[in-house]
């Protein structure tokens, strides 16, 4: 909201010496964010003056139409002569009275005014538009025309208030009572300890039974409306000068007498206000909810399918304007028309003061994409009782610029309310902020704010109608607390009780993290939203529950309704992303929840907000969400090792997936088995089944491996993308929560070489399986080192695997018998299960 410091001045005495600077410090400490304070006019110097246009020459052989004008500027060139300007703007004619800038002058921005030679002409200073001047947008976007009777050679400085400072506050939205002057001047009293002159408070005749007919189908919808009607007025009257620049200063633009008066009352008292020409108004004007499928064309000449929530103004055709939002182009004032009969436009208008319900306003502005000033004001809140006043004021105006009569008929509708009443112990606002305010001090800072107060040591505080958001204690706390200066809390560090910190669950998570950025993985967060076609894109089977999704009801995205079953989605998009933008070598990581629906839904309880909810509250929440289950994911694409002086490089594939799994599981002390295994977007050859044993029993945690080149053609991925996902909870559960560090034994190790050749088919992780149980208690580790295949000399459709075996005993030293005994055994179980022969 802009405040424009000459405009809150008329309700607050101020003192003179104030500077937007200060009002702003003042404001920011009673809690409103005043972002800029805007300096109009800080380098503008004059002399800047009204001028008649006496004569125009147009200038031939130029490319563009050039006017070579004279102008009576009186005596404030010096002379008294006509002033010679140069001006390419057409929207002015002889006679008009325009602003001049003369030599010696400067403009905002530092642009100095001279005498200068241009077109075969010496232009002696400039005719103005209001872009060089930084008044804002007038509609006209040429040459100011400023009214017949302005005074030539007036100082245009002070007929155009081009002076003057304007605060721009960011106001939050439960303080809709500060989207308007009213509003923040109340805020200034306040802050500097002065009264209020409260625009609101004029004299307002009572309702009758002369007033324009009007019908209220939805009192929820719409608890008041008054309506007043002026006829007579003059179709050629225009906005003055003052109200235009008001509205500018503001942000708004100038469009007509009628709009820009309904417009300044609401920036001036914060209720919306809407003019109807009554000529084009059928009947009784009605408030009721849209009927599916009908139909209005607004304002902005957008044709709008209405919704059956859509709360509507209608008169005896049907809707003729959404309310709060914006009103229908088939009762729009009409603007002045000059023709041979005369000047026609609008001279009988309705004005509409209303107050409609906020949540409905918000969602036909949502649903209608249409956001307005009125709708942004009715969803903050606008005091309703502020409407008659708005009404008037808005008729006192339009009969005093456009010579209208007003009607005695008055229309005003209200449905019944009672007043907003708070129970509030006194010394709440101490226990809140830590601070012995005093009962006096709670009740003055309560009254201040406008709010009813009765009571000793338990306080009745009647809220002001204009401030909705006052609806509870603490409420009530916290306007103390802001009034009495944030800044005055006393700052209190908290002592949490000793042997408080990370869960073992989190110390997991970060171990898990921060093993992956050593292997040099980068952590790559992204949203638990994925769309249902990416899993057709994984090529997961049509029964795979990772398909089985939770929906959002209102999702971020249409194309993203679901949360995500597998990270796999989010950071393959990342991968492609990177990719796309030159990074080629990559590995990223994420850890993060999936969700996965349960076999029963449930419908979540509500909670008490007046106290903790108990275990079996919670508990019950809990059993009607999905699961949720951390997992984590590495994804590789390019380079794993980069070339240089100290070697060829290596690129990733499927192994780097499979060590990434290694490393993760070695963070949660389980041992995981990893073995050959074909699922969804992995290559069939090319995928590691990961599983652990728990409570003796076999579950699969993860798969790792090259992704399936169709999975890479459907993403756009990078060929040989390898990538990795692991159930961390599972691993969790599975392992005993300590990494193991390396043991460190005094006694020499025996190292045994063996090399079985077995059939092609045979896993080297079921070869190895079997040399670890046939070695027993002796074998400290087993390393697969070669791999070899040769037709003639293994014969067709075999392979040797080769590994080192280490012993080593925790109490002496292997003697070799004890080491071949063991190496002999070990070869036994993986001929027995495998068929492996010992190699030749």
């Amino acid at each position: 909201m802009r405040i424009p410091l000459s405009w809150l001045r008329e309700y607050v005495d101020l003192p003179a010496t104030e500077t937007g600077r200060d009002v702003q410090e003042k404001l920011v400490s009673a809690g409103l964010e005043v972002e800029t304070v805007e300096q109009l006019g800080a380098d503008l110097k004059g002399p800047l003056v009204v001028g008649q246009v006496l004569t125009i020459e147009e200038l031939e052989g130029f490319k563009k139409p050039i006017r070579f004008c004279t102008v009576d500027v009186g005596q404030a060139n010096g002379t008294g002569e006509p002033q010679e300007i140069v001006c390419g703007a057409r929207n002015f004619a002889v006679g008009d009275k325009v602003v001049v800038v003369l030599p010696g002058a400067t403009l905002p921005g530092g642009f100095s005014i001279a005498a200068r030679k241009t077109y075969g002409k010496t232009s002696h200073g400039m005719i103005c538009s209001t872009d060089e001047l930084g008044m804002g947008d007038d509609g006209t976007h040429g040459i100011i025309v400023l009214p017949p009777e302005t005074e030539v050679g007036r100082d245009a400085i002070e007929l155009l208030e081009l002076v003057d400072e304007v605060l721009d506050i960011a106001v939050t939205a439960n303080r809709g009572d500060c989207l308007s002057i009213r509003g923040v001047a109340r805020e200034a009293a306040i802050a500097y300890g002065l009264p209020l002159r409260d625009p609101a408070l004029i004299d307002v005749p009572a309702p009758n039974a002369y007033g324009y007919p009007v019908q209220v189908s939805d009192p929820f919808g719409c608890d008041r409306f008054t309506a007043r009607t002026i006829t007579g007025l003059r179709p050629e009257a225009r906005s003055p000068i003052w109200l235009q620049r008001r509205l500018q200063k503001v942000g708004m633009r100038p469009i007509s007498l009628a709009v820009d008066v309904t417009n300044y009352v609401m920036m001036e008292l914060g209720q919306p206000l809407h003019a109807y020409d009554r000529s084009l108004v059928q009947g009784t004007i009605g408030v009721r909810r849209a009927e599916e499928g009908e139909k209005l064309v607004t304002l902005d000449g957008v044709e709008r399918k209405l919704h059956a929530e859509d709360l509507v103004i209608t008169d005896e055709r049907g809707p003729i304007g959404l309310a709060g939002v914006m009103g229908g182009a088939n009762t729009e004032i009409a603007d002045h028309e000059v023709t041979e009969d005369g000047v026609n436009g609008t001279t009988d208008v309705v004005i509409e003061a209303a107050h409609f319900d906020a949540v409905s306003v918000a969602r036909t502005a949502r649903r209608h994409k249409l956001l307005s000033e009125a709708s942004r004001r009715f969803e903050r809140g606008v005091d309703p009782q502020a409407a008659a006043a708005a009404a008037q004021r808005t008729v006192d105006l339009l009969v005093l610029l456009a010579g209208g009569t007003a009607e005695a008929g008055v229309t005003e509708i209200i449905a019944p309310s009672a007043p907003r009443t708070i129970t509030l112990p006194a010394g709440h606002p101490d226990k809140v902020a830590g601070v012995d305010y005093g009962r006096e001090t709670v009740v003055r800072r309560l009254q201040e704010v406008g709010c009813d107060v009765y009571g000793q040591d338990e306080l009745i505080v009647t809220a002001p109608s204009w401030r909705p958001d006052l609806t509870e204690p603490n409420d009530l706390a916290e306007e103390v607390i802001r009034l009495e200066g944030y800044e005055n809390l006393p700052s209190t560090l908290p002592k949490p009780p000793s042997g408080r910190g990370l869960t073992h669950r989190q110390r997991l998570h970060r171990r898990v993290g921060r093993a992956l950025a050593g292997a040099g993985y980068v952590e790559a967060p992204n949203y638990p939203f994925v769309s249902e076609q990416v899993f057709d894109q994984l090529g997961l089977d049509a029964d795979d529950p990772a398909r089985r999704v939770v929906k959002l009801v209102n999702p971020l995205s249409d194309e993203e309704p679901a949360l995500r079953t597998t990270l796999l989605p989010g950071l393959l998009n990342a991968l492609r992303r990177n990719d796309g933008r030159g990074s080629h070598d990559l590995t990223l990581f994420e850890t993060g929840l999936v969700f996965l629906p349960r076999a029963e839904r449930g419908t979540a309880v509500h909670l008490p907000v007046d106290r903790r909810p108990t275990d079996e509250e919670i508990a019950a929440l809990d059993a009607a969400l999905p699961e949720q289950p951390r997992h984590v994911a590495v994804v590789l694409a390019g380079a794993r090792e980069q070339a240089g002086w100290w070697g060829k490089g290596r690129p990733a594939d499927w192994a780097d997936a499979v060590e990434a799994a290694r490393t993760v599981a070695g963070e949660t002390g389980a041992e995981l088995i990893v073995r050959k295994g074909q699922y969804g977007p992995w290559h069939p050859g090319r995928c590691a089944e990961l599983v652990v044993v728990a409570d003796g029993t076999e579950r699969v945690v993860g798969h790792a491996g090259e992704l399936h080149p169709r999975v890479l053609k459907a993403l756009g991925l990078p060929e040989r993308t390898c990538a990795m996902e692991l159930d961390l909870d599972a691993l969790e559960t599975a392992g005993d929560g300590v990494p193991q560090a390396p043991a460190i034994s005094t006694f020499p190790v025996a190292t045994q070489d063996v090399a079985l050749v077995v059939d092609r088919p045979v896993p080297a992780a079921e070869v190895e399986a079997a040399l670890r149980e046939g070695a027993g208690e002796l074998l400290e580790s087993i390393r697969l080192f070669d791999v070899y295949e040769n037709a003639e000399q293994l014969g067709e459709g075999r392979k040797s695997l080769a590994y080192a075996l280490r012993f080593r005993a925790a109490d002496r030293t292997l003697t070799v018998d004890e080491a071949s005994a063991a190496r002999d055994a070990a070869v036994a179980l993986a001929g027995e299960r495998t068929g492996a022969v010992l190699r030749g």
